[in-house]
């Protein structure tokens, strides 16, 4: 329909250009039709423009009742062939089957035509058989209109060859790069698929993410996961992956606030391995504290308060109490408490702790190792007992 109306103003532009040329110095012209008695008086002008809306209105009927016809032939025809269907029809049949591996040569011949297209479903169909190289090629020969869509699968090849740098320098270009105009109306679709191809990478190559100017752009399921990699790989990280995490750190420190309770907990974890940043350690464990009480989170924070140098038991003391305030009843801050009695030689208060929470395993074990004073061997077949224990956190205190 859209192409009807385009031939249309087209030529009716060539019409006015015509008469207007040749209406020059001779007047509109005038037009008498007598027909059965009727008469008409009109001049050439009128006489066009009712011509070309006249032949408009037929053709645009002439259009609908087509259209009208053929849909309903297709919703009662008995198809006997495949090759039978629209072509829409038959891609629409593929994607309910999922038969995108089975039909490969089906879908290439329908998207033959298409000069936007063509490459592109053939690099999506080699990628899919693994044969990387060639994908490459046809994406070569993708048109520029295609640029976004050829730049998506580009990325993901390199995902799937585990090509690192390169999938950064096309992420991150991508990222940067202005969409074409036709595609601002898909824009969400292609931010979505562009996130899922930063969460994709930052999950195969957990430190190279580091490097990313698009840091801080997952979502907290895949957060999670990423710095959980971290942590599991943080005794094989190179000096300067280190000093980037710390960098990415300090620089979304602002961000941290929004994030969800696990995200920051698996940060806190990650400063706990950083000696230089017990500051912004004690001040994450206590403002995740604040939020809610974690007992993980309680130990951490109190055992990086007493492996620093010269620990400041009055200032540690005096956190457990406001803590205690807050959470009234939590055994683990007499089990924190004791420590803080016996190092600081306090043994009357520390004896008297133990009388607290009978049936509390923390509590039970600190009365074992009281009793058990300096003899180290029992001492260490007591903790390869408690050790076992699912709630057991261990501390290195």
């Amino acid at each position: 329909m859209k192409h009807i109306l385009l031939i249309y103003a087209f030529v009716s532009l060539l019409a006015v250009a015509l008469l207007s040329v040749l209406s020059y110095d001779a007047g509109p012209g005038y037009v008498y039709i007598l027909w059965h008695g009727i008469q008409v008086q009109t001049n050439l002008w009128i006489m066009l423009l009712a011509a070309i809306m006249i032949s408009l209105s037929l053709q645009m009927a002439w259009f609908l009742l087509k259209r009208s016809v053929n849909k309903a032939k297709r919703q009662q025809q008995f198809v006997t062939q495949f090759s039978a269907l629209h072509p829409y029809e038959q891609l629409g049949v593929i994607w309910m089957l999922d038969g995108a591996n089975e039909q490969k040569q089906a879908i290439q011949q329908l998207f033959d035509q298409s000069g936007l297209l063509k490459n592109m479903i053939q690099a999506h169909l080699l990628t899919d058989q693994q044969q990387y190289q060639q994908a490459l090629e046809a994406l070569d020969h993708c048109p520029p209109a295609a640029f976004e869509l050829a730049e998506l699968l580009r990325i993901r090849i390199h995902l799937e060859q585990q090509d690192a740098a390169q999938a950064l320098t096309h992420l991150e270009f991508l990222n940067g790069h202005a969409l074409s105009p036709w595609m601002t109306q898909i824009e969400q679709s292609v931010n979505q698929q562009v996130t899922v191809l930063w969460e994709q990478f930052a999950l195969a190559f957990p430190w190279q993410y580091l490097q990313s100017g698009q840091y801080g752009q997952l979502s907290s399921e895949v957060e999670q996961h990423w710095l959980t990699q971290l942590l599991a790989l943080f005794d094989r990280a190179e000096e300067a992956d280190l000093v980037l995490l710390k960098q990415r750190y300090a620089e979304y420190a602002d961000q941290h606030a929004q994030q969800s309770y696990p995200v920051k907990k698996l940060w806190l974890k990650i400063l706990t391995r950083f000696t230089e940043m017990d500051d912004q350690h004690q001040q994450l464990a206590l403002q995740m504290l604040k939020q809610q009480f974690d007992q993980e989170v309680f130990y951490l924070w109190f055992q990086q308060q007493l492996l620093k140098p010269n620990p400041d038991y009055t200032a540690v003391e005096q956190q457990i109490s406001q803590l205690e305030q807050q959470y009234p009843g939590m055994p683990v801050f007499a089990f924190a408490k004791w420590h803080i009695y016996t190092a600081t030689e306090r043994m009357a208060e520390a004896e008297q702790l133990l009388s607290l929470y009978p049936d509390n395993i923390q509590m039970n074990y600190l009365r074992i190792k009281s009793t058990l004073q300096n003899n180290d061997a029992l001492i260490q077949q007591l903790n390869s007992i408690y050790e076992k224990d699912t709630n057991f956190i261990q501390l290195k205190i």
